[in-house]
């Protein structure tokens, strides 16, 4: 089969992590040039073939690294536009880019300036007579964040949905952080009408049951990663039909499930009625792409042509889209 050319859904891509490496050395040879960075070549830091970052050494990579390359307003634009083309190139129909909105003052660029600088690139993609993939964004809420900033992408949210924004998420790494405190975001969301998904049992540290249950009760309409869930919220979670973002090659390469690719939690999960999305967290970090991950499905779950196009379609109801993007997507991605 074709996974390639396979019509396929992608909602839980970040976009930092998304940037390929040979997009981040061109963006490191021009900074080179005009004197702009001292960091070391991205194809250094990263080499080729290596995708085994776990939990300790993946988020110090942006921190460190990758924001430090993508710092300003030409990068922004060049790495957002890379993404998209790379997206659309694998065969993508239908996108949910996510991002923290990072304001880059040595650029001059705030946070809003951010949003607009990604919506742009965003939508020239979807305006380009070219063009065989919608694409939506995500503003993310960053574990991190104190309840104020949290608020903040919420409004920067409801400010920009009627310029491509989608949704909110609540992401960052899974070892820090009081959830509990982005209660009054989450509110204000859910008041105006955004819709939710959210990072969830991603790490021990952030799998307990009072975390898990303060989740849930923001009403989220998705969830990611879904690894270290206790059974009772297991059963919630069926209960509700949330829609699930599984990322195959990322859970197996951070080493975050126990064991392989044959031993995600995926088997546990595609029979239990939840919509599944396969995605693929961040490409540019794990190497591996949508196409790549429904290869890996079929051939460690011993999915058929007719299963893998069902999956395909499985999230096309939790979409953050409209009714008609919706229904356009049933009609034109693959029954068999």
């Amino acid at each position: 089969m074709d996974f390639k050319a396979l019509p396929k859904i992608e909602l839980h891509a970040h976009l930092s992590g998304s940037i390929s490496r040979d997009c981040l050395h061109e963006i490191w040879l021009r900074k080179r040039e005009q004197g702009q960075t001292t960091l070391v070549d991205p194809l250094v830091e990263m080499p080729s073939g290596k995708f085994d970052y776990d939990l300790e050494t993946f988020f110090p990579l942006f921190s460190r690294y990758i924001y430090n390359l993508c710092n300003d307003k030409e990068s922004l634009i060049y790495s957002t536009n890379s993404v998209l083309q790379d997206f659309q190139a694998d065969g993508v129909v239908y996108l949910e880019l996510r991002t923290t909105p990072r304001a880059m003052p040595s650029a001059g660029l705030s946070k809003e300036g951010y949003v607009e600088t990604v919506l742009k690139c965003i939508a020239d993609s979807n305006n380009a007579p070219n063009s065989s993939m919608t694409t939506g964004l995500i503003l993310s809420i960053d574990r991190r964040n104190d309840v104020d900033t949290a608020i903040a992408v919420v409004d920067l949210a409801i400010q920009y949905r009627d310029q491509g924004v989608v949704g909110i998420d609540l992401c960052g790494d899974p070892c820090v952080g009081d959830v509990s405190i982005f209660e009054p975001a989450f509110t204000k969301a859910k008041a105006n009408k955004l819709p939710i998904t959210i990072h969830f049992a991603e790490a021990p540290f952030s799998s307990t049951e009072v975390e898990l249950r303060k989740l849930l009760e923001y009403q989220p309409d998705r969830i990611g990663h879904v690894i270290n869930v206790p059974a009772d919220i297991k059963e919630e979670i069926v209960k509700r039909k949330l829609g699930l973002e599984l990322c195959l090659s990322c859970n197996v390469h951070a080493k975050m499930i126990t064991g392989s690719y044959g031993d995600h939690h995926f088997g546990w999960w595609k029979d239990t009625g939840c919509p599944i999305t396969l995605c693929t967290d961040d490409v540019g970090v794990f190497g591996s792409t949508v196409s790549m991950e429904y290869a890996l499905i079929a051939e460690h779950f011993g999915l058929d042509r007719k299963e893998i196009c069902e999956l395909a379609k499985s999230g096309i109801d939790t979409i953050f889209a409209s009714e008609e993007v919706k229904q356009k997507l049933r009609e034109t991605m693959w029954s068999s």
